[in-house]
């Protein structure tokens, strides 16, 4: 199969069944050196996947030459790529030839099956929105991604993409998010709630309530436990926390900076003395393991949920395990038929939503 690149340039992929991953290789901080080495370290374990990098070949083919896993990679060179303080709509006006607009293009033209891109989100959501499309009857996207918890993982969304939101906007991402959470963890009816002020039924925005009120209707198929606290998020007690992008986008950045100030002050106080580093020498599994729990990066690789194709943003800031583990998100959602599903998911829930509003 061959996918169209710029002036011609073609990918052409030898095996159909492999996983195409489209890799915006300019996009973020430490592009596209982060880029070359996350895809070769998840390349290693996942031999199925047929990586190709969107960007400068003159910047990206000697650090191929150097990897052990990627030297025969294919590269669809262009000169041009998004900056990082491109507006949405300059991105898209101006962006036809970037990077990460070709690594969009080449999933929309069939080519491949996911695109990651660590550039910048607001081109990243603008781009794929306008070369994927939203599912039918989806109203917005939304941005997902996991979190870490007491006991194993928590989904949450909206991130950022839709800072204002009404109650059908909200029921919608439940629908998504329980899908997302289905198709990556394998749970067969993830717990789903509400980020609230509160858990009484009479708290919050009306919109809130109302969309409480609508996800409570068992016909939905959503294992909807009610509206959860911010304290709820890291008790392991909820599977799918949904909330507006603005608060959601604020809880993200809380929870990053919070990893951050854990790992500093344990650093610090386990070397302030000679007991200290000595008890480390006893518990340093445990810490090792609990750090591990808690790193941002392995829960790197926010989704794009309720366009047509499978689009993974990561990190802008991440490093080579980050965007590793943001390119297995992509594989996994491919290789468990997600957008089949979600999309599935959205015209039953859709259904039943019209059949409430007939039936006031």
């Amino acid at each position: 199969m061959a996918s169209a690149g710029p002036k011609g340039t073609s990918i052409v992929t030898s095996d159909p069944q492999k996983i195409r991953i489209a890799l915006d290789a300019m996009g973020g901080d430490n592009a596209p050196e982060c880029v070359v080495s996350g895809a070769n370290i998840v390349r290693e374990t996942h031999q199925h996947l047929d990586l190709v990098f969107f960007g400068n070949k003159f910047k990206i083919e000697p650090l191929l030459k150097r990897s052990r896993h990627l030297e025969n990679a294919k590269i669809i060179h262009t000169d041009d790529s998004v900056s990082p303080d491109d507006t949405a709509s300059q991105a898209v006006r101006r962006g036809k030839q970037t990077s990460m607009w070709l690594a969009i293009a080449s999933v929309a033209d069939g080519n491949a099956d996911a695109v990651v891109s660590a550039g910048n989100t607001g081109a990243l959501m603008a781009m794929s929105k306008l070369q994927f499309r939203t599912m039918p009857g989806v109203t917005r996207p939304a941005i997902a991604a996991f979190f870490p918890t007491m006991d194993e993982t928590m989904c949450m969304l909206d991130l950022g993409a839709n800072l204002e939101c009404d109650a059908e906007n909200l029921v919608q991402f439940a629908v998504l998010g329980q899908a997302f959470f289905r198709s990556l963890t394998g749970g067969a009816a993830p717990r789903v709630g509400l980020l609230n002020v509160g858990e009484e039924e009479q708290k919050g925005h009306e919109y809130i309530r109302e969309a409480g009120r609508r996800l409570a209707n068992l016909e939905l198929g959503v294992n909807y436990q009610g509206f959860v606290e911010g304290s709820d998020l890291v008790t392991g007690n909820i599977d799918v926390v949904v909330t507006d992008g603005f608060t959601g986008n604020v809880s993200l950045k809380t929870a990053e900076g919070i990893s951050a100030l854990f790992s500093t002050l344990l650093r610090r106080n386990l070397d302030r003395s000679l007991t200290s580093r000595i008890g480390y020498l006893f518990a340093r599994n445990a810490i090792k393991e609990m750090r591990r729990h808690i790193d941002p990066r392995h829960y790197n690789g926010a989704v794009f949920l309720g366009l047509n194709h499978i689009a993974v943003k990561s990190h802008g800031g991440t490093d080579k395990i980050g965007f590793a583990n943001a390119v297995s998100v992509a594989a996994e959602l491919v290789d468990h038929g997600f957008i089949p599903d979600v999309s599935a998911a959205i015209s039953r829930a859709n259904t039943v939503l019209e059949k409430m509003k007939e039936d006031g």
